[in-house]
């Protein structure tokens, strides 16, 4: 447990790094970039990505993957908006989208530790499912008109600073404390470190397994409230895509696909760097379809590395 403390450590000095690199040779070529109105803009970007991401390292800690939190955002995001419209409470609206997040993470873990369906099939259906539901409910249309009841979520600021960096703050700090201070964290790591040796220590590995799952969807959950409030409306194709760059931000951040070895305060950093790449290609004005290439070669090297990184630990 040590030595992989110490390989976790020395990828986020690499991680950090490689972002700081980053931020001076932008801060160099554009002008733009170093200004306090933009940088608090790119971690205002990165809320939503690093939420889910968040969530999704749980999910990769044990060597799973869910492909369907996108899709739960935009289908959450539309149950949020349907319920607003219906003048229930914002509270209770806000609550009831997470726990609705919450319950599709659910099935991902009943389908893959009850029926055995491997990670990427089951969260594919579930992809699927969740975002016919969205076109469905929605009829293909965005709802919209909250009177303003979510705009404090999207758009507040306390002290300066947008209020849904305080919310991805503290859902960090919450997994945090899960993963390095109780025994389900502990037991996360155990799982994707070798599951059969898990299993006959006499952990409950279907519990956690599903546990990780429900956390993921949860998250996704949370996103949703934030996307929703950010654009003021629930969109039933919103979240497109937003389960590559969840792993993206994971994978980037140090958590190896294969489980067992990574931490949230790599991924956080890995949900910066893509925001700042994007944000930077976008002052220089690079094409939207280079930046997707770009991110794409980010991910294979990221990947890459962790390959390399497992072989050498070996």
């Amino acid at each position: 447990m040590k030595q992989k403390s110490k390989v976790t450590v020395s990828n986020n000095i690499i991680v950090l790094a490689a972002l700081i690199i980053m931020c001076v040779i932008l801060a160099i070529v554009s002008p733009y970039f170093a200004t306090k109105k933009n940088l608090i803009n790119i971690v205002l970007q990165a809320s939503i990505n690093a939420t889910l991401a968040c969530g999704m390292t749980f999910v990769i800690l044990t060597g799973g993957i869910d492909l369907s939190v996108g899709s739960i955002v935009a289908f959450s995001g539309i149950i949020l908006g349907a319920m607003l419209k219906a003048n229930f409470s914002l509270g209770v609206a806000v609550i009831l989208c997470i726990l609705l997040g919450g319950i599709c993470g659910l099935i991902n873990g009943l389908l893959v530790t009850a029926v055995n369906l491997p990670p990427f099939i089951s969260t594919l259906g579930m992809m699927s499912i969740a975002r016919g539901s969205a076109l469905y409910i929605s009829k293909g249309r965005a709802i919209a008109g909250f009177s303003g009841r979510l705009n404090f979520i999207g758009s507040g600021e306390i002290l300066g600073i947008p209020f849904m960096i305080y919310i991805m703050i503290i859902t960090f700090i919450i997994g945090w404390f899960i993963l390095k201070y109780t025994k389900p964290g502990r037991y996360v790591y155990a799982i994707g470190g070798n599951v059969e040796a898990t299993r006959l220590s006499g952990i409950n590995v279907n519990f956690y397994t599903t546990m990780v799952y429900v956390i993921c969807g949860l998250t996704a959950g949370i996103a949703a409230v934030l996307l929703t409030s950010r654009l003021d409306s629930a969109q039933p194709v919103a979240g497109e895509g937003y389960e590559l760059d969840a792993i993206a931000a994971t994978v980037i951040g140090g958590t190896s696909l294969s489980g067992g070895e990574g931490h949230l305060s790599g991924t956080i950093i890995g949900a910066l760097i893509i925001a700042v790449l994007n944000n930077g290609l976008n002052l220089l004005n690079v094409s939207s379809y280079i930046q997707q290439i770009v991110i794409g070669v980010v991910i294979i090297l990221a990947v890459t590395v962790d390959r390399v990184r497992s072989k050498h630990n070996r």
